[in-house]
């Protein structure tokens, strides 16, 4: 009888690191679009409607950044 013992790759050798690696890229391709659609939205909120956010037109990037 034959036994195969599986090791999990993604912690070990070259294939792990690479999946590793394109795996965060991917992650932090979905954050850049995420934080862009959020720019985009309070883009184009008027002022009063920013103001009653607690923000400035000029505060969005800042906000965006922080996670707000």
């Amino acid at each position: 009888m034959t036994t195969i013992t599986a090791h999990p790759s993604h912690s070990t050798g070259l294939f792990g690191r690479f999946g590793t690696l394109v795996s965060q890229f991917v992650a932090a391709i979905g954050e850049a679009r995420e934080m862009a659609d959020r720019y985009e939205h309070l883009s184009r909120l008027s002022d009063a409607d920013l103001a009653r956010l607690g923000l400035t037109r000029e505060e969005i990037p800042q906000a965006i950044a922080a996670g707000r």
